[in-house]
């Protein structure tokens, strides 16, 4: 009699051992979601509003923090969290938004229909007759520097307010930041002023460069810093230091303090330019 191969049996019993996770996992999803029905049914009562942006950051910050304590990827425990936020929405009959609610990494099954753009045949054409961003730079050299300069110090004005009001940027103080956007021939260097951030010609101390799409995926909150300079869509050069605590800054910025309209230009014009750039590719 022949005995089991001794690999075998045990690649089986782990196998046996993932499903009962498996099962687990679907349990308490389930128990998640009648929890959420009480909530949903409580928060009027409570006088508390359908979404709580503030809690959602905490628990992705509690989810973080146990994730670092098991040796799990913290993008992993946190897409998982995205999935059951995404559906606690689902459930409460709330739409799903992608401008306020942070970064959200969905499987491509859930993801908005602007992100399948480039997967529609008509869509995939009209998106290949765009020209690339590069063939935009000679026009934008043609702009002068100080309109430039003015578009860009409103806009940081404007997104940057809670940080510059606070005093956390005191950090850019007689420091000078470069921004470089590669396909568009662009480069600003930041300084802070009387806590205004200006737009100089200085030499920067270090500099973060890369195409005009990603650095709009990034300011937008559609990609994390770490994922886009893993993938080298990004390029911190020169005082690193000073480069890494200017991005931590941007990732700790709380979204919804964000003017609305503005979150919804950054979020849309990101992802018609990523969809863009997936139909070129795809035309390569």
């Amino acid at each position: 009699m022949l005995l089991p191969n001794p690999e075998r049996l045990a690649l089986a019993h782990m196998r046996g051992a993932i499903d009962r996770v498996d099962d687990g996992l679907i349990v308490l999803l389930a128990a998640r979601r009648r929890l959420v029905r009480a909530v949903a049914a409580l928060k009027p009562r409570a006088g508390v509003p359908p979404r709580d942006l503030a809690r959602e950051r905490r628990v992705r910050t509690r989810a973080q923090s146990l994730a670092h304590r098991l040796d799990l990827p913290a993008d992993t425990a946190t897409g998982l969290l995205d999935l059951a936020i995404v559906d606690a929405c689902r459930q409460q009959g709330m739409a799903i938004d992608f401008d306020q609610g942070g970064p959200m990494r969905l499987p491509a099954m859930m993801q908005p229909m602007s992100d399948t753009l480039a997967s529609e045949p008509r869509a995939l054409h009209l998106l290949r007759l765009l020209p690339p961003p590069r063939r935009f730079a000679p026009l934008l050299r043609v702009l002068p520097l100080r309109w430039q300069h003015a578009l860009l110090e409103r806009a940081m004005a404007r997104v940057l307010a809670v940080p510059l009001g606070d005093g956390t940027l005191d950090f850019m103080r007689g420091r000078r930041l470069g921004i470089e956007v590669s396909d568009l021939q662009l480069r600003w260097v930041l300084e802070l002023h009387d806590s205004r951030l200006c737009v100089g010609d200085g030499i920067p101390e270090a500099s973060v460069r890369g195409s005009a799409t990603d650095l709009l995926l990034l300011a937008s909150r559609l990609e994390d810093a770490d994922t886009l300079f893993f993938q080298r869509a990004l390029e911190l050069t020169g005082d690193t230091e000073l480069g890494l605590t200017a991005r931590n800054l941007l990732e700790r910025l709380p979204w919804e303090s964000v003017p609305l309209g503005l979150r919804i230009a950054l979020n849309r014009g990101a992802r018609f330019a990523r969809a863009a750039r997936e139909a070129h590719r795809r035309q390569d």
